[in-house]
């Protein structure tokens, strides 16, 4: 089967994109500086699939090596490209990081790709483009709105990259998929999401807080125009988007895209408020959560959820689980990572 590159593959969602890539037959290489993520996900990935991906600790900042290593894997068919830094509001604190690590190691790749034959190349977009939205559900022709933040303006900017490279660049296919909200972690438990630090998202806070690491949640705001007043998100199961992406690079290395740069929506097409996904937790975990009503958060949007419909046609692919199957995958995942399983 053909060699894949996948960049940031023992992050979270990587990780779970490089168990679904094995499992279809692919050779997969992984990328990963190791910034944020762990060499110890391998053994994860090797226990679920029966398999080690080949690995190499490289800083996709160092130009050199960039080079080399394309040099050395030279029948790399497709690139699947997570790395990147994810933290918004580090990014306001130090933008010129995120865009070095950001923009610079996008166009690093690309750069090597252009050399090829032919290439597929999958980018790890987001919802943020979006901002709020003027319609929802989100769909593919929503405007992209002056980004919330210097991590947003990377997502921006880099479809941008790529579709101007592809313009000009005819053996290069390339498919930006906006992520809503991933969450959950592999039913196996070998692997799943691992925030160094405090986490920046829902749900890991969720689960360290119902753990006892963390005194509790805080709510921002519940005086918004949403059911219950609390923001509304489109949580989409880990191993659904990993799914995900397998398909999108299926449709490019079988020439089945109908342009060399496509976007696709991944999410549910359901929103969920703040205090659905605890009341989920609660029921999938038999726990109470302690949490809290605090004032709004400065840059949250009220409600982001995605239209599916160009990708469920497009891609033939659809989420198959629920915000519960994805709670419970991460409470057990927690519980194992805290050794109370």
């Amino acid at each position: 089967m053909d060699k894949i590159l996948v960049t940031g593959g023992l992050g979270f969602i990587g990780s779970h994109t490089v168990v679904e890539l094995q499992n279809e037959g692919y050779e997969v290489v992984i990328i990963d500086d190791l910034s944020n993520s762990s060499e110890k996900v391998l053994d994860g990935i090797t226990a679920i699939t029966g398999k080690t991906p080949i690995f190499e600790k490289l800083d996709l900042k160092e130009k050199d090596k960039v080079e080399q290593f394309f040099a050395k894997h030279n029948d790399i068919k497709g690139v699947i490209h997570f790395a990147a830094s994810k933290a918004v509001g580090e990014s306001v604190k130090e933008p010129l990081l995120y865009y070095e690590n950001n923009i610079s190691t996008l166009v690093y790749i690309l750069k090597e790709l252009k050399k090829l034959p032919s290439a597929g190349f999958i980018f790890s977009s987001s919802c943020t483009v979006y901002g709020q939205a003027d319609e929802l559900p989100i769909t593919e022709n929503a405007p992209v709105k002056l980004a919330e933040s210097p991590y947003g303006n990377t997502k921006q900017i880099g479809e941008e990259i790529i579709s101007d490279t592809c313009k000009v660049t005819p053996n290069l296919k390339a498919i930006a998929l906006r992520y809503f909200n991933p969450v959950g972690a592999h039913e196996s438990v070998e692997i799943g999401e691992l925030p160094i630090g405090v986490p920046q998202n829902l749900v890991p806070f969720i689960t360290q807080t119902g753990i006892g690491i963390r005194q509790e949640l805080s709510v921002f705001g519940d005086d918004y125009p949403t059911p219950d007043g609390t923001c509304i998100r489109d949580y989409i199961h880990v191993v659904d988007l990993a799914k995900a992406h397998v398909i999108a690079l299926g449709r490019l290395l079988q020439n089945k895209n109908k342009s060399n740069y496509e976007t696709f929506n991944l999410g549910t097409g359901k929103g969920s408020t703040v205090l659905e996904v605890v009341k989920s937790f609660e029921k999938v975990s038999g726990k109470q959560l302690n949490y809290k009503i605090v004032g709004r958060r400065e840059g949250d949007i009220i409600s982001a959820y995605a239209d599916t419909e160009k990708a469920n046609k497009e891609l033939g692919w659809k989420t198959k689980l629920s915000l519960d199957d994805a709670m419970r995958s991460a409470w057990k995942w927690e519980q194992k990572v805290r050794g109370e399983n």
